[in-house]
């Protein structure tokens, strides 16, 4: 059993009695528990001009203890989307929020998701025996409960399929070239592939595409072999019946044989291997021997890639059903700009049990709601709204932020500050982050606030960034969590912060209250420090009279990929578009920058300051809009931003501008001519995407 250590362990303070100290601990304490279980009972008395006062009190009354409570709770069952243990969960969320004092409240949606019926895997050999091959997760030392899911991909079609294996590597388009090369062709087999920078779906779409039958995935591991990574196959993001608008109870819905619907799914079955069952499987395999480059990264002994000579018999039933899903959120009015709306967005669905993905989050999520509702008492206010967000069927594709945030469009494009995602808190050690360029420095200044919980005397900052300042910072081009449809659909500013960047027991029945206490964050000291970034970074945005955004950091992240271009295409393409809207960016950011140090001089409130700053906020919110396309992005409109998002090739190296990435790829199948015509169309898209983010942040006609 682990102790729990009772040292302030978010902040650094100076010097202070030993009495003094210990009289302030006990304190906080007993408001802390007082709030764990009164509603609030008086009227705030200040204003946003004590924040500073009230990011110290937030920052002091951690608890890692009463983190690991709630993740204990969260995990004593397993919480898919759509069963009834789901809704266990979505009730003991809910009911947190509302013995805190805090407005809640629950919007439901209607959509498809994906459930296994029936699953079996076999080798069968030409003196006629056979193997039974294991589909399910044996507990070990940790006992698997009875209603964890089977292993299984959601949104595989049903199918079965009996023929050789071949082993494909990664699934990568090249990988398929090393076997043509050795005169191995995948039409007709089974193919297995191990887990790499592809997603499931697109190995899937690859194999498809080059004849196989179905795909068989594993993720390579030293530990805990024999767990199974369930994971949605699905392309696209959101509910399938309901693609761009959200599917409430009674609205409109494609049907499920809609062509629309059915591009979304794959045609072959596919399932999750555990390393021990894929190893079994590999070992049986001969034929050419793998090729060297797979051989030096390889973890497991492969001696043959196939085909065969062992024959697989592969089966699996599943069912599609639409099933109401619950997005549940908490608010806390602003006092001076209730229109704006601070997000702070964690999803609560899990495979199994969760403790990392996602309830890490959650308990995260929880804990700042206990903070909030305590410095409410201390008579704390935010001038801006803030609303945590609690969403459902993530897992399954980003389904409930995506539907929520299809259901309030046009409000979240027009009043939504920011929107801060938490998904996996703690996964291990190292601090990392995402975001849009704009938040870079003030994700910066918050990590300097908040000690590094693997360090004596350190702070997040001096960790992470000290050493590569915000180039340490990822971009959010991907759709592997909540922050998606914010950033990709509706053009809202996002980071995304997390601790530990893989762990061993992602999506198996593993992922358990007692792997985090034994591996993941013991003291749940790391907890801590996600929860004071998260709830920080809400505080400033939410009681900052001016906005903490920094579009040189927009200006500096756009000359870089400029560069990048310029010295990808060598002067085939113009890129004079592209720099001239840059540069009017910069000049639009300098303009915002020099009139946000005059009315930081202008504290005392009046009328005519106060509409000032509130019409520079407005710019400030509103310029990432400007990246954002009405006609999305080709072939796949739902995406409207042009600067980040997904490309359609898993295989590109470009994570930035997704509709020139897109070009390129395609511009190998058309002639020279049309090509640089395909890529040249593609860079005044984004020349002019970022000429209205300039437009929009002077707020001014041309």
């Amino acid at each position: 059993m682990f102790q729990f250590l009772s040292k302030p362990a978010t902040i650094f303070t100076a010097k202070s009695r030993p009495l003094g100290t210990f009289v302030f601990i006990v304190i906080l304490c007993f408001l802390g528990l007082y709030t764990l279980h009164f509603p609030l009972s008086f009227v705030p008395t200040s204003n946003s001009r004590n924040a500073s006062r009230f990011q110290h009190l937030f920052l002091s009354s951690a608890s890692n203890f009463t983190i690991s409570s709630y993740l204990r709770i969260l995990t004593q069952h397993p919480h898919l989307a759509g069963t009834k243990l789901a809704s266990d969960t979505t009730r003991y969320v809910l009911n947190h929020f509302k013995d805190l004092g805090l407005e809640t409240r629950t919007v439901n949606y209607k959509t498809l998701l994906s459930y296994p019926v029936y699953a079996s895997l076999s080798a069968h050999f030409s003196d006629g025996s056979f193997l039974d091959l294991p589909l399910t997760e044996m507990g070990g030392s940790e006992q698997v409960g009875q209603d964890v899911v089977p292993p299984y991909h959601a949104y595989s079609p049903s199918g079965s399929a009996h023929a050789k294996a071949v082993f494909i590597n990664y699934g990568l388009e090249e990988d398929y070239l090393a076997l043509g090369l050795l005169g191995v062709n995948v039409s007709g087999c089974i193919v297995i592939a191990r887990k790499g920078v592809l997603t499931r779906g697109a190995v899937i779409q690859r194999a498809e595409g080059n004849g196989a039958l179905a795909v068989l995935l594993y993720a390579e591991g030293e530990r805990f072999r024999n767990g199974f990574e369930r994971g949605t196959v699905m392309t696209g993001i959101g509910d399938p019946l309901s693609p761009g608008w959200a599917g409430v109870d009674g609205g409109d819905s494609l049907e499920l044989e809609d062509s629309e619907v059915l591009k979304r799914f794959p045609k072959i079955p596919s399932m999750p291997l555990s390393v021990e069952t894929a190893e079994t499987i590999l070992d049986l395999l001969a034929g050419v021997p793998v090729p060297q480059e797979w051989r030096d990264t390889l973890r497991s002994r492969v001696k043959g890639v196939g085909p065969g000579p062992a024959v697989l018999n592969f089966t699996y039933q599943g069912e599609k059903k639409v099933v109401t899903i619950q997005n549940v959120l908490a608010i806390i009015r602003g006092m001076e700009e209730p229109d704006r709306y601070v997000l702070l967005g964690n999803h609560r669905d899990a495979w199994t049990y969760g403790a990392v993905d996602p309830n890490s989050g959650t308990a995260a999520l929880l804990d700042i709601a206990r903070r909030y509702s305590l410095l409410l008492r201390f008579g704390w206010n935010p001038q801006r709204t803030i609303i945590l967000c609690s969403w459902d069927a993530e897992e399954f594709g980003m389904i409930g932020s995506t539907e929520w945030v299809e259901q309030n469009l046009v409000n979240l494009g027009s009043k939504v500050v920011a929107y801060l995602n938490v998904d996996c808190a703690v996964q291990g050690p190292g601090f990392f982050a995402g975001a849009t360029p704009q938040l870079d420095n003030l994700l910066l200044e918050v990590t300097k606030k908040v000690k590094d919980p693997d360090s004596e005397d350190a702070t997040l900052y001096d960790k992470w960034a000290a050493t590569a300042g915000n180039s340490n910072i990822e971009r959010l081009s991907g759709v592997n969590s909540d922050f998606a449809p914010f950033v990709h659909r509706a053009g809202i500013p996002s980071i995304d912060i997390y601790y530990g960047r893989d762990f061993p027991v992602y999506h198996t029945a593993f992922d358990s209250y007692k792997w985090m206490t034994e591996y993941g964050d013991p003291l749940f000291w790391r907890h801590v420090a996600v929860t004071g970034v998260w709830g920080l970074l809400a505080l400033r945005l939410a009681d900052d009279s001016v906005l903490p955004f920094n579009y040189h950091s927009c200006v500096d992240q756009l000359q870089g990929y400029e560069s990048f271009l310029s010295n990808l295409f060598s002067g085939t393409v113009s890129l004079h578009p592209l720099t001239t809207s840059i540069r009017e960016l910069a000049s639009a950011a300098k303009e915002a920058d020099d009139e946000l140090k005059k009315l930081r001089f202008h504290e005392a409130a009046g009328d005519f300051i106060e509409l000032k700053k509130r019409a520079l906020n407005d710019r400030l919110l509103l310029a990432e809009k400007g990246f954002l396309d009405a006609d999305g992005l080709p072939g796949r409109p739902w995406f409207k931003h042009l600067v980040y998002g997904p490309p359609a090739d898993c295989e590109s190296n470009l994570v930035f501008f997704p509709g020139i990435a897109d070009a390129i790829s395609q511009s190998t199948a058309m002639s020279k001519k049309e090509g640089r015509a395909a890529i040249q169309h593609e860079i005044w898209r984004v020349a002019r995407a970022i000429q209205r983010a300039a437009y929009a942040l002077r707020g001014e006609l041309t």
